[in-house]
């Protein structure tokens, strides 16, 4: 089965300007830093440039404050580093349908802070689930499930227009942020509270640590004038589908 989102009906009342930034470097740090190497070049950046869990608690038990400083730089350089264009393309895909909404309720310094800051305390979520692992940790994944989270707390009733292939149904469909969303938060929760969960690539522990993020630090980032819990501006569950003959 093939489930899609593709867009969302809540128009901003601004360009995103950061969000697009955003998604530009990702692109830039792909194109131009990863795509050109080959399986040693990549391995060595991710060394390089990847969050290490161990080398973080290593880092945190010596009396350099430039030991812990550089481990923080490889949490940031890490969320614009990605393990391959699909990783890539899914999550710019997420940044791009609901980045622009949280851009718009939070203003761009403060969203570009909150951005950050989420992709950071989902760097040390993964570091705490698993300190001794040694496997680089890259991605946006952790900072984008903050911006997921925030899109939830700002607009559980807008609207995703969602397409899905199943056996010989093809169509379209609006479901409301919340169960989207929503169902998202649960797969990560259980596959991270299964008694024989290993991370198996994925960060499991860093998308919940965004999510986390995200909840406690939207209510604080948003405009004052913003509310939370908008409601949205279409019919949930309406579609348009077609069988195969």
């Amino acid at each position: 089965m093939i489930f899609l989102p593709y867009r969302d009906d809540n128009p901003t009342s601004s360009p995103p300007v950061v969000n697009w930034v955003l998604i530009g470097l990702n692109l830039w740090v792909y194109l131009a830093m990863q795509l050109p190497l080959d399986d040693q070049g990549a391995r060595a950046y991710y060394a390089d440039y990847g969050f290490i869990p161990v080398d973080f608690f290593t880092a945190l038990g010596e009396p350099s404050k430039e030991a812990v400083f550089s481990q923080l730089v490889s949490a940031m350089t890490s969320m614009f580093s990605h393990g391959g264009l699909l990783h890539l393309l899914g999550n710019l895909l997420f940044l791009y349908l609901f980045g622009d909404n949280v851009e718009d309720a939070m203003g761009k310094f403060r969203y570009l802070f909150f951005y950050l800051a989420c992709g950071l305390l989902a760097a040390l979520g993964q570091a705490f689930a698993q300190p001794q692992s040694m496997l680089p940790m890259i991605g946006a994944s952790g900072a984008i499930s903050g911006v997921l989270a925030g899109y939830l707390l700002l607009y559980p009733r807008a609207n995703v227009r969602v397409f899905y292939w199943f056996l010989v149904l093809l169509g379209t469909i609006y479901l409301p942020a919340y169960l989207l969303l929503g169902l998202w938060f649960l797969r990560d929760l259980l596959a991270f509270t299964a008694p024989d969960w290993d991370s198996g690539g994925i960060a499991t522990a860093a998308h919940l640590g965004g999510f986390a993020a995200g909840l406690l630090l939207t209510p604080l980032m948003k405009k004052s004038k913003v509310r939370m819990f908008q409601s949205g501006n279409s019919r949930p569950f309406s579609r348009h589908a077609r069988k195969f003959r």
